[in-house]
């Protein structure tokens, strides 16, 4: 017989403001300097049977994410904060409860403008691919837009 159970607490509660009982503060990514000042935090994940991660990214002011793209899409909730984020050749600004979606293969970067960090939920598949960084043809066809030169960090 299948046991049914939650494979995770059905609750946890949030002592502070974007802060979960039980759920760690994790590094954004492991061995790599293309980013400044974001953490993540995994939410829900492969115990909960639901074939997605709903992680927690939090990204400081004057921050921002690795330059990426990859074959999943990923869905994005923000849920705290300003910023811009570019998808593709698009660089969107971001607010509270802005959703953006990254289409698989996109070029995506998140950065934090105002005074607090840029908070964003982001749901993407369990089975997924790793992230590949942009090379330098990839880097001068981004960057031949002068609108996406001045957004990119590395």
């Amino acid at each position: 017989m299948t046991d049914l159970r939650a494979a995770t607490e059905p609750h946890r509660g949030q002592p502070e403001p974007f802060r979960w009982e039980g759920v760690a503060e994790l590094a954004y990514k492991e061995h790599d300097s293309t980013f400044r000042g974001v953490t993540r935090r995994v939410l829900f994940g492969a115990g909960d049977g639901l074939g997605v991660e709903v992680r927690y990214f939090e990204v400081a002011p004057g921050g921002w994410s690795t330059l990426e793209h990859h074959e999943h899409p990923h869905q994005v909730i923000v849920l705290r904060g300003s910023g811009a984020c570019l998808v593709q050749d698009r660089v969107i600004p971001l607010a509270q409860h802005d959703l953006v979606l990254v289409p698989g293969w996109a070029w995506h970067q998140f950065r934090a403008t105002g005074d607090e960090p840029l908070g964003f939920q982001c749901v993407v598949p369990l089975d997924r691919d790793r992230p590949v960084l942009p090379s330098p043809d990839d880097l001068a066809a981004l960057t031949a837009d002068p609108g996406v030169a001045a957004f990119i960090r590395r």
